[in-house]
This record gives structure tokens, C-alpha cells and sequence, in this order.
């Protein structure tokens, strides 16, 4: 029996490639001759970089950066040199992850550091390069990596664009090109199909997990609004309305806007990086997984991407996760759902024992196969 694993990471507990390496390892106890092959993967949130390096074989570059709140950190990124492909991830200088919880702060937060990695690639002549969105602590709809790119915010009088806080872009008077800035072909790859602005944009849907207050939230979307509509006078295009435009506080708005860059679904940029499909193929059964299942797995994350494909090879396919909240339309993705959680269980304790419950888990799903 040739069994393919493919999931993504159980976040806050294991990575995609520890997750596929314990179910592995729980199949083999109780399949001794399955032929297992795993594919780690990603769907444009954390994790995405590492899927397709883990797969391509890229080495990983550090370069000088900054963090959301402005220290200087060293940020790396994947490099495919035959290609001259540049594989990062804007949480690696943006992410949530790079600052504690009390620091959460989408009024000062910036991407300017996602813009320094991004020239860094430039200046080591990239022909292009994929940048994953997920994981963002900003909410600056991708003004401070147009900042660092070299395009100039004219703020008035009152404010030094070194100085703006995202709130500033509501006084926003116009913004200039750089004159010598080329850059090369740029995929953003979103987990999530966000519009910039309204009830369903960036702002009202994420800042506030981010730290942003209810007052906040209101400015917070005026200065959004005002990007877009400088944009749109400036640069004769307007990208508000675009699926994914609001990936990663609006970077997704601000890659269109400021790079030409090419929303894509993260799961398909992925996919076709670490050929999954021609590995699906040969397989009899498709095991994938995340840490958590539920409505939300529809808008394009990994285990729904792994069954619609599954299903369009005619293999069966199964999920072993975290939890998950039953939704019904999710389940019939798949020929079985198996769940880490266990009544009476803390979600801590369940998180310390992931890898010991995946192999538990992935075994009785062998033996039911």
C-alpha cells in the first residue's frame, strides 16, 4: 500500500515535517510494508517557506531587517540559485511572532521590514520571488515595505515619514515612485480572500487580535481607505475590492499596488512547488492534518486543498487534527476525520502530547485501512 502524508503544522506544537513524521511513524506500526512518502506542507501562513525549502532544497539566507515595532533583527529567507528564487515569509520581520503579546500595536506596527528582505533578494539578482502572508502583526495595508522600496509618503507638514504611525496615512497627500527600483516577478501566497476595506477587510476582521482597540479600529480603516484612494490617484489602479488584498493587515493590497505582485491561493503555490500532485498520484491513500478543522478550513487551508484534490484522483483521503468543531460541510471532505482532543484534556496538555497522540492516532487509522 503506497500511503501519501501531507499536512500542515499543529500550530504552537509542531511543524509540518514533525507532524507528517510522527503519523508516518504510527502507520508503520501497525503497516510494517506500507510504502509512506510525506510531503510537508503549507497554505501561504507560517510555515509556507519551509514547506517548499524542505522540498526544493533551497539554502537559507540572512539579511539586516526590522521587526514590526522598528529593532533591527536578522530576517532569513529561502534561495534556489539555479533559479534565482527567493522563498520568505513576511512574519519572519512582521509576524506576531517576533514580539511579545503586551507589544501588540497595529497603529505602530510596519512592514518596513518585509521591504528590506524583498531588496535584499533584488540586490542577489532574483528573477522572482514568493512571499507567504500569514502570521502578521500590521495593519498597515503595505505602506511600510513601499517605504522601505523607496517610495515616497507625503504625509504634510505635521509628520516625517521616518515617524508615521499608520494612523498618519488619513493626512496622506501623495506618493512618489522610485526612479531606479526594478523588481522582478513577486507571488503573494494568501491563506485567506479578505478585501482590503469594509466588514469583511482587513481592519475589522484581524486588527483586533492584533491589540487594536474599538476607536482604533475605526481610524485604523479610515487610514486604509485613504491609502487606497491615493493609490487610485496616483497610480491609476485600484485593488481594494481584491480577494486576498487584505492578507496580512492589507500587505496583499500593497504588493499589488507597489510591486505588481500576483495574488495566488498559498495551497497552490505549494503544491505545484513540491509537486504534490505527481506524488498524489501514485498513492493509494492521502493522509493530511492541521491543528485545528473547521469552517475556516474552507477558504483555502491545507487539509481542504489536500481532499479536493484527493477527490479529483479518486484516492480516499483522511485528516488527523488537532480538534475540530464538527462542521459538517468541512467532514465531507474526507473519508474520516480522526481527533487529537480527548474529553477532559487541556488544550496544553494536548498540545505537549501532539506528537504521542498523531502516532496513536495515525495507527488506528492504519489498522482501519
Amino acid at each position: 500500500m503506497n500511503i501519501l502524508v501531507a499536512p500542515d503544522k499543529f500550530k504552537g506544537a509542531l511543524n509540518a515535517r514533525e507532524v507528517a513524521e510522527n503519523i508516518a511513524k504510527g502507520i508503520r506500526d501497525a503497516l510494517p510494508d506500507a510504502e509512506i512518502e510525506i510531503v510537508p506542507m503549507a497554505d501561504g501562513g507560517e510555515g509556507t517557506a519551509e514547506a517548499i525549502c524542505d522540498a526544493r532544497g533551497c539554502s537559507w539566507l540572512k539579511c539586516k531587517a526590522h521587526d514590526p515595532l522598528g529593532r533591527e533583527i536578522n530576517a532569513r529567507y529561502g534561495w534556489i540559485e539555479d533559479e534565482k528564487l527567493a522563498v520568505m515569509e513576511m512574519s519572519e520581520a512582521a509576524g506576531m511572532r517576533r514580539i511579545s503579546e503586551s507589544e501588540r500595536d497595529p497603529v505602530c506596527a510596519t512592514t518596513f521590514g518585509v521591504g528590506e528582505m524583498m531588496l535584499d533578494a533584488v540586490k542577489r539578482g532574483a528573477k522572482e520571488i514568493i512571499i507567504g502572508l500569514g502570521g502578521s502583526a500590521t495593519n498597515d495595508g503595505g505602506s511600510g515595505m513601499a517605504r522601505a522600496l523607496g517610495f515616497g509618503f507625503d504625509y504634510g507638514p505635521q509628520r516625517e515619514p521616518e515617524q508615521a504611525r499608520v494612523t498618519d496615512l488619513r493626512t496622506l497627500k501623495g506618493i512618489k515612485k522610485p526612479k531606479d527600483l526594478k523588481l522582478p516577478k513577486v507571488v503573494a501566497a494568501v491563506d485567506v480572500k479578505n478585501p482590503l476595506l469594509g466588514k469583511n477587510g482587513a481592519t475589522r476582521v484581524y486588527s483586533r487580535q492584533k491589540g487594536a482597540n474599538k476607536n482604533e479600529i475605526d481610524v485604523l480603516e479610515r487610514a486604509l481607505t485613504r491609502l487606497a484612494d491615493v493609490v487610485a490617484e496616483e497610480f491609476g489602479c485600484d485593488y481594494r475590492d481584491k480577494a486576498g488584498a487584505g492578507a496580512a493587515g492589507g500587505l496583499g493590497f500593497g504588493l499589488l499596488s507597489f510591486c505588481g505582485a500576483k495574488i495566488r491561493p498559498g495551497f497552490d503555490v505549494v503544491g505545484e512547488e513540491v509537486g504534490l500532485e505527481t506524488k498524489m498520484k501514485d498513492a493509494d491513500v492521502v493522509i493530511t492534518g492541521e491543528g485545528s478543522l473547521d469552517r475556516q478550513t474552507l477558504q483555502g487551508k491545507t487539509p481542504a486543498g489536500v481532499a479536493r484534490l484527493a477527490q479529483k484522483l479518486g484516492k480516499k483521503v483522511f485528516a488527523i487534527v488537532g480538534r475540530t468543531d464538527g462542521n459538517r460541510q468541512v467532514h465531507q471532505l474526507f473519508d474520516q476525520v480522526y481527533e487529537l482532543a480527548e474529553r477532559g484534556m487541556s488544550e496544553k496538555e494536548q498540545m505537549e502530547r501532539a506528537a504521542e497522540l498523531l502516532r496513536e492516532h495515525a495507527q488506528e487509522l492504519a489498522k482501519a485501512l
